[in-house]
């Protein structure tokens, strides 16, 4: 189910993603092999959404500039701030990351 509800966000972000690149298309003869800072950005989101799971993908905000990405945000664990850089990493097309990430843990639900 968390797949699906993955691959469905990734849609959302990749809809605009691809509008955007057609609006601004340049001949394919001068385009790079990079791929648009909103393309990157649907990129790295989606390959957040499917290794370090749905919940954390919506509180970390990506942003890609010219193939360096940040992360903002908030996470529950160092563990997972790490796991969120390692991810965005292996993602084509990113040259660097740039982790401002903030761990805060969850607070206990049950006072």
């Amino acid at each position: 189910m968390k797949r699906i509800i993955a691959i469905a966000i990734a849609a959302a972000f990749a809809i605009p993603a691809f509008a955007q690149q057609k609006s601004g298309s340049t001949p394919p003869d001068s385009q790079s092999s990079t791929p648009s800072n909103a393309a990157l950005t649907t990129k790295v989101k989606t390959a957040l959404a499917s290794d370090v799971g749905l919940s954390t993908v919506t509180s970390i905000d990506v942003d890609s500039d010219e193939g360096v990405v940040t992360l903002k945000g908030k996470v529950d664990s160092a563990n997972t701030k790490k796991r969120a850089e390692e991810v965005a990493k292996t993602v084509e097309g990113v040259k660097s990351v740039k982790n401002e990430l903030k761990v805060e843990p969850a607070k206990d639900k049950s006072s």
